[in-house]
């Protein structure tokens, strides 16, 4: 009888753990780019991008500077 009661590691395992750590590393990527495209909305734009969706998101994006404590005027 053997010590170990784990199942032989088989290629479709391996397989499976290689496609899973794949999608977690693209959902991860997804996130930080969507992130950093909302911190450059919030901290550098200045309007020009956020303008165009009408008074609510520019004040939105002007408090969550003051919040962050980025200069704004």
């Amino acid at each position: 009888m053997s010590l170990h009661s784990a199942a032989p590691h088989t290629d479709a395992t391996a397989s499976q753990a290689a496609v899973t750590q794949t999608r977690d590393w693209l959902i991860a990527s997804a996130a930080a780019v969507v992130a950093l495209i909302a911190l450059y909305a919030v901290f550098m734009d200045n309007g020009s991008l956020i303008s165009a969706t009408g008074d609510y998101l520019h004040e939105f994006a002007h408090d969550g500077r003051h919040l962050f404590g980025a200069p704004c005027h």
